[in-house]
């Protein structure tokens, strides 16, 4: 499974974008999708994830109300909406993909896609 990320820019604080991650070479239906997110000097953390048929999500608490996760099995893509962006979202957004239901664990992805930076100024 090949995942390219991509809708990352620039953004003032309180703003908002949206990040879709495009799916190809498996059966995306499949894969419990998530969005990790790491940011200078730190290690990669947990971001949302979202579940086979797109019922069951889950978010760190640092976005709940904030962020939401969702995907479009036909289009084989998976998209973070971020509202209310703060400075300390500012990272770089990995999507990610496991042959489980629920991924909230790097250790447990498969599949990373190649990350897009979003920087929210203050």
């Amino acid at each position: 499974v090949q995942l390219q990320a991509f809708g990352g820019g620039l953004v003032q604080a309180g703003g908002s974008l949206r990040l879709s991650c495009a799916a190809s070479g498996g059966t995306f239906s499949r894969y419990g999708m998530g969005w990790f997110r790491q940011a200078p000097g730190k290690e990669r953390e947990f971001v949302a994830a979202i579940g086979w048929s797109g019922g069951l999500t889950k978010y760190a608490d640092a976005v709940k109300g904030r962020f939401t996760i969702s995907r479009d099995n036909a289009k084989n893509t998976v998209y973070l909406q971020m509202n209310s962006l703060k400075p300390e979202d500012t990272a770089v957004y990995y999507c990610a993909a496991a042959d489980t239901a629920m991924v909230v664990t790097a250790t447990r992805v498969n599949y990373w896609g190649q990350g897009t930076l979003v920087t929210v100024s203050s």
